[in-house]
């Protein structure tokens, strides 16, 4: 079975510090090594896009530290391989409320959009300050502003006001450290995804893994509420 696009909901960073007697930080600066690395891995084996829950609205209630911490990580990141991954054709997106992000981080995602707009390899999403029940709500808000009618809403036309816009839905949602649910992730577009839920914490969540969580997935059968192949014939 054919993957498109996986998205991943990086889980345990701060467990994987704590479990080292480290600050929780350092627990984010070791994940940001995977995601290079399931980065590389996604476009050599050829999926279309991937995408990374990297910030949700519901982390904006950590205490002021720790986010003050992520956005410099963030910066750092996004000013040291941003040229790397145009050079690698990738297609970057920055999905969320971005506007309640700090201006230095909004300018360089604006920049890294635009290096790469033109670029036609994986499509790199990176959701940041973001929520799927305020992607739903911002779409809706969007359609009434734009006047569109009741009568005229359908699926395509509301997918075409989602953030994830022109992006296939993911085929696959893989979630570290061992918990099991999707925490306001993707909520319209993981109608009929696959769920890989592993109890590695992030951090130690690498390639190899990646893409036996993949291999997994080829071995399943989606029906989208139908019958089996099989049993319908």
């Amino acid at each position: 079975m054919k993957i498109r696009h996986a998205a991943l909901i990086m889980d345990g960073n701060g467990r994987w510090a704590k479990l080292r007697g480290l600050p929780r930080i350092e627990g984010h600066r070791n994940g940001v090594k995977r995601v290079n690395e399931i980065i590389d891995t996604a476009s050599e084996i050829g999926l279309q896009a991937v995408t990374f829950y990297t910030f949700s609205m519901e982390n904006w209630n950590r205490p002021v530290t720790e986010v003050k911490a992520l956005m410099r990580l963030l910066d750092r990141y996004l000013r040291s391989e941003m040229q790397r991954l145009h050079k690698m054709n990738i297609v970057f997106r920055a999905i969320g409320k971005i506007e309640k992000l700090p201006d230095n981080i909004q300018k360089l995602l604006k920049d890294f959009e635009e290096l790469t707009k033109d670029n036609t390899g994986l499509v790199l999403s990176s959701a940041l300050s973001y929520g799927g029940r305020a992607e739903i709500i911002n779409a809706v808000k969007k359609m009434i502003k734009n006047g569109v009618r009741a009568k005229d809403v359908d699926e395509k036309v509301f997918e075409s006001y989602l953030y994830t816009s022109g992006i296939p839905d993911p085929d696959l949602i893989i979630r570290t450290s061992g918990e099991m649910r999707l925490s306001n992730f993707l909520l319209w577009q993981s109608a009929y995804s696959e769920f890989y839920f592993t109890d590695t914490l992030w951090p130690d969540f690498g390639r190899e893994e990646f893409i036996s969580a993949i291999t997994e997935y080829q071995k399943r059968e989606r029906r989208f509420g139908a019958l089996p192949e099989k049993a319908g014939k």
